[in-house]
């Protein structure tokens, strides 16, 4: 049986944490066997001290720097652990090529496993697994699985992981939240455009819960998510204006506080772990706050839920299923663009039904 197994996972945050289920899978029949994941620099914190990885190995490559030089650092560093199994879960040239020059004696991959297309990459590998099922109507996170229960001969479905640390910086940001009875995090920002449900819709949710609900309201990202979080500040405090000229009984509403840029991975997940609610596009984060359990919302506009819909029991799922659902579609290319249908069509109604649902009246 192999003790020492490399998992490559150079894909992005979400798909990292899917990829955890997998490897708990290993864990649970194999609890000896060693898993060191090979992973891209901006995820690391998610696997860093994960408890079904034993170790981390990390390839920063970018194209301008001496990408040759690292390469062959990184063969050689390989060669030197003797790994007897490498496990792709992404099908990419670099470690294809990286675990072949190291000589790792067995390297499976599957068949596919983003879409049907068929890739030469395979060639570099020792052991293809047959993925024979619909992508687009199975959980991401079972299709790694089947790759290692076909490859093992073992059965069972595990749920991923994630790190659990103290973390003081989330107990700063939180400490900065106006006292309230509920702590409702936001995610407001995909990874593009047609992840993203629109400010106003964020706004009209922020309003319609500061109505019902003594809430205090923080949005989540990365750096690069700041400047749209304040956007969407602004369209909730002019929501309100609104809102409060009708009803001159209501309190002032404290706005959403912008986090996004100011946490680590783990000191988002304890984020989470602290919120009454977390309301999100469909993002890396959304896999992040499954393995919390938080009472979740997810709003889908170009990717199905059947998919990409998070592993926790207190999650719900909105999509409007447009015919034209999942696409792979540039924004401008959508023909409902700027207002794509499948996030127009997921309304703020939806979303305070399903909010009511979870928070208790008090």
């Amino acid at each position: 049986m192999f003790k020492n197994i490399l998992v490559n996972a150079l894909v992005n945050l979400g798909d990292v944490v899917l990829t955890t289920s997998a490897l708990a899978l290993i864990k649970r029949h194999f609890p000896d066997t060693r898993i060191t994941m090979l992973v891209k620099p901006a995820v690391a914190d998610a696997v860093i001290d994960n408890p079904v990885v034993d170790d981390v190995m990390i390839l920063d490559y970018r194209a301008k720097e001496n990408s040759f030089g690292k390469m062959r650092a990184l063969v050689k560093e390989i060669r030197r652990r003797q790994f007897d199994l490498a496990i792709s879960f992404d099908r990419k040239l670099r470690p294809a090529l990286i675990t072949f020059f190291a000589g790792i004696p067995r390297r499976v991959c599957p068949s596919k496993v983003f879409d049907d297309n068929k890739s030469r990459v395979t060639l570099l590998y020792t052991d293809v697994i047959e993925i024979s099922h619909d992508l687009n109507k199975t959980l991401q996170a079972e299709t790694y699985q089947e790759i290692v229960r076909k490859f093992f001969g073992i059965d069972g479905h595990e749920t991923p992981r994630f790190p659990k640390k103290p973390s003081p910086v989330a107990n700063a940001l939180l400490s900065r939240l106006p006292p309230a009875h509920f702590k409702i995090a936001l995610c407001v920002k995909g990874t593009f455009p047609l992840k993203t449900w629109s400010k106003e819709y964020f706004a009209e949710v922020v309003a319609g819960l500061r109505q019902s609900y003594d809430a205090a309201f923080f949005i989540v990202g990365a750096p690069n998510d700041r400047a749209y979080a304040d956007e969407v500040i602004e369209a909730v405090r002019g929501q309100w204006s609104g809102v409060s000229e009708k009803n001159l009984s209501l309190a002032p509403c404290p706005l959403p506080l912008n986090f996004c840029g100011e946490t680590s991975l783990t000191d988002l997940a304890e984020l989470f772990r602290r919120a009454d609610l977390f309301i999100t596009v469909d993002t890396g984060a959304t896999h992040i706050a499954a393995t919390t359990g938080v009472k979740m919302i997810t709003i889908y506009g170009c990717t199905s839920p059947d998919r990409w819909h998070p592993i926790n029991p207190n999650a719900v799922a909105l999509t409007s299923r447009e015919p034209c659902c999942p696409c792979t579609c540039k924004a401008e290319e959508c023909p409902t663009y700027p207002k794509p249908a499948c996030l127009q069509n997921v309304t703020p109604a939806q979303v305070l039904d399903a909010a009511k649902k979870f928070l208790p009246s008090v």
